[in-house]
């Protein structure tokens, strides 16, 4: 197979059939930064959720897949013409969403009521587009009225209702699951009869906050079922690494591993229902 790409955590291949084999690896990202200290079994965990998460949205949204890899940690994917902006999704402030609303009371140019707080639920759901950065570099928010600048009002529209759709039914799952879904980001690409297609991953961990239901209480950061773990870590005196200091973060201890390991490996195990064999 021929190498096409490598992403922070993806290695994309093409096969002699001219499909693409994306295989997660066990790599970590955070603060644009791919970390040293693999978690293993991530990579796995991830393209087994994805795949549980697309069966389930198959009726809200088109997939990529066409059919299994030849291990846990990869999947055979048509190709697809991806959309230049990150679609994303909201239904509780967090993380750079909150740090938007703090500034200027409106997070991607859509206005909130005053008085919100970290882990808020917000009033609806929300689009939040930003922009799509190269490995290494930070995804920038912009405004829906943007997104039209970039791709024409149809697509935009499209972009914004697929996007919510996804978090809509997501949000509605995990919650069954006494889980919250905060946010999540998703790719979406015209496959080739020109139909928009969500692609990469869906509803993992990586791309998504999940908070158990039964903890949350706005006004601090929530407990977590994805890597804000390791951020919290990274930015606690313990780690000793200065964010604003142009190095990268330290590896991470085992302990942060391990517990890592055992939230991504919850989030899998309570949203599916089925037990993970690796």
């Amino acid at each position: 197979m021929k190498h096409l790409h490598s992403g922070k955590v993806r290695d994309l291949y093409e096969t002699p059939e001219g499909l693409l084999l994306m295989v997660a690896s066990d790599r970590m990202s955070a603060f644009d930064y791919v970390l040293e200290t693999p978690i293993p079994d991530k990579g796995a965990i991830l393209t087994q959720l994805s795949l549980w998460w697309f069966e389930q949205l198959a009726d809200v949204v088109p997939n990529h897949i066409a059919g299994p890899g030849p291990d846990a940690r990869s999947m055979l994917c048509r190709p697809l013409r991806m959309v230049p902006v990150e679609c994303v999704a909201r239904g509780y402030l967090a993380g750079g969403g909150l740090a938007e609303y703090r500034s200027d009371g409106a997070v991607s140019g859509v206005p909130l009521p005053e008085g919100l707080e970290d882990g808020s639920r917000l009033p609806e759901p929300i689009f939040t587009p930003s922009t799509k950065a190269p490995v290494g570099e930070h995804d920038e928010p912009i405004s829906y009225e943007q997104v039209v600048k970039q791709v024409g009002e149809e697509t935009a529209e499209e972009l914004r209702r697929i996007t919510l759709a996804v978090y809509t039914r997501g949000a509605e799952i995990a919650r069954e699951r006494g889980i919250i879904l905060a946010d999540t980001k998703i790719e979406l690409g015209w496959d080739s009869d020109g139909v928009l297609t969500v692609g990469d991953e869906l509803l993992t961990p990586d791309s998504s906050r999940f908070w158990p239901a039964d903890g949350w209480t706005p006004g601090r950061a929530q407990p977590s079922f994805d890597k804000q773990f390791v951020r919290n870590w990274l930015m606690s005196p313990e780690s000793g690494w200065d964010k604003s200091s142009g190095n990268p973060p330290p590896p991470l201890p085992d302990k942060v591993v391990e517990q890592t390991r055992q939230r991504y490996l919850e989030a899998y195990e309570r949203i599916t229902g089925r037990s993970f064999n690796g």
